[in-house]
């Protein structure tokens, strides 16, 4: 069981081969062989997952529509609330905090997800590796020795173990697709107000995206299909029709128009064998029948910083909430402002600091325009350099990250080697268009991405080319360790 795809398991479940029950208690038997190498989960849900799971078999029974997607187990990243259920962010600061409303994403999943955990995650989305959680870093299931990714690291572990089928990510910067590209899965970041955000614990709000953690293309295609479309209850949703992800997924590239991003294929830092995999998986496109040239985004190479700006900036504002009165972490003090110092001081780690000051000083009266202001315009000039890159190609091509997955404790004394390892990522988390990485082979015995960025609400058509592309690679999923 345990090999199949979610797809595959969800029509065994509703052909009545396999019960719900039966899923969800292998599920849970996997983390409980697994869990203590790799630390996935920050909350395990077991018995819930069993008792949502017997609530679909009843459903099922009773003859009541269940939709394919509500039948596999799911880990959800512990970032996104869910009612009644611990959820921390990765943080001392929310350690006990318990949310009294479900995030829409799940909502729109169905009345039973069967979760069998919140996954491990740097501390509020804040880094990639995993190794920021104030719960412990997850162990890559490659290589124990290896980061996942992050920060949605636990999720990508999980699936990749066999810890759940399928996960739940959120990308601000790259979040989801380079942990995908660490541990040989399907990230996909949808198009920016595509997932409603209500419910996802804000990091940086004109960024984050929640997004599929697959075993493959059709897989993400389906899970997206359960999470996405409009929500009123957040201001950026979009209010654009959701259509059918599967019914065009095999069509095949024949006529597409692919772009080599030249500007990320050859960044500062990607790997030779790194390249020649992404350059492979565009000739084997054009093998396929898709049309494959070269495109530039002139203004790609500025993204980092820019994002590292911005992303800050939005932290500064967001996480000023937490201050010890309404909710999560209080530390007593005789006065009010040093309640709120003792609480922030023990409530957040180091990264969480660092990108709250960065923020705070990008903000501040004197530097806004010099900072702020300029990384806003950068940002304008990446949009711009998308617009002009799809008006001549459908999709668009580059590595996923510069290397497979480093090792622990490698980085996590170098912000800056830490940071640049998004180069390639974040440009497209800046413009909002949507993103998918997929393996696209090994290097030195480890998985790595291949990235691929549409226009706005082009998901049918990008999970297309990605599905062409999945299959052309040889690349299938292989349950680790």
């Amino acid at each position: 069981m345990l090999e199949l795809s979610a797809f595959e398991l969800a029509e065994r479940v509703l052909d009545r081969e396999i019960s719900a029950t039966e899923a969800a208690a292998t599920a849970n038997a996997r983390v409980e062989e697994v869990e203590g190498r790799l630390n996935s989960f920050i909350t395990g849900t077991p018995e819930l997952a069993l008792e949502r799971a017997a609530r679909v078999d009843e459903r099922l029974r009773r003859g009541e529509e269940v939709r394919r997607w509500e039948c596999v187990p799911i880990a959800i990243k512990d970032v996104l609330s869910t009612r009644g259920v611990r959820t921390t962010c990765g943080s001392r600061i929310l350690e006990d905090f318990e949310p009294v409303y479900e995030a829409s994403a799940l909502v729109n999943f169905g009345p039973d997800p069967i979760m069998v955990g919140k996954a491990n995650m740097d501390e509020f989305a804040m880094g990639s590796s995993t190794e920021n959680s104030a719960y412990g870093p997850t162990h890559n299931p490659w290589d124990l020795s290896r980061v996942p990714g992050g920060s949605s690291g636990g999720s990508a572990a999980a699936v990749a173990a066999g810890e759940g089928w399928w996960a739940l990510g959120t990308d601000t910067g790259g979040s989801v697709r380079q942990p995908a590209a660490f541990c040989g899965l399907v990230g996909l970041k949808p198009t920016y107000g595509r997932v409603s955000r209500y419910g996802l614990i804000a990091f940086a709000s004109s960024l984050d995206q929640i997004g599929p953690m697959t075993r493959d293309v059709r897989d993400a295609a389906l899970l997206l299909q359960a999470i996405a479309g409009h929500d009123p209850r957040d201001s950026t949703s979009a209010d654009v029709e959701v259509p059918d992800y599967l019914s065009s997924l095999e069509d095949g590239v024949e006529g597409l128009r692919i772009g080599i991003v030249r500007e990320l294929t050859e960044a500062e830092g990607v790997e030779e064998e790194v390249r020649e995999i992404s350059l492979r998986t565009a000739r084997l496109l054009q093998e396929a029948g898709a049309e494959v040239g070269e495109v530039s985004l002139p203004h790609a190479g500025y993204g980092l910083p820019a994002y590292y700006i911005i992303a800050p900036a939005e932290v500064s504002s967001n996480l000023a909430r937490y201050d010890g009165v309404r909710y999560g972490l209080r530390v007593p003090a005789d006065g009010v402002h040093e309640m709120y110092r003792r609480t922030r001081a023990r409530g957040f780690g180091d990264e969480v600091k660092r990108r709250i000051m960065l923020g705070t000083y990008a903000l501040s009266a004197g530097y806004y325009e010099a900072y702020y202001g300029q990384a806003q315009k950068v940002r304008t000039k990446i949009i711009e350099d998308f617009r002009n890159a799809f008006a001549r190609y459908d999709v668009l091509l580059s590595p996923t990250c510069p290397t497979p997955a480093f090792g622990l404790g490698e980085k996590v004394d170098d912000p800056l080697a830490m940071y640049a390892n998004d180069i390639c990522s974040i440009p497209a988390s800046l413009a909002g268009v949507p993103a998918i990485s997929i393996p696209g082979g090994l290097s030195r015995g480890l998985p790595v991405g291949v990235q691929l960025m549409g226009d706005y609400f082009s998901e049918p058509t990008l999970l297309r080319a990605a599905r062409a592309a999945e299959q052309a690679s040889g690349f299938h999923f292989r349950l680790k360790p």
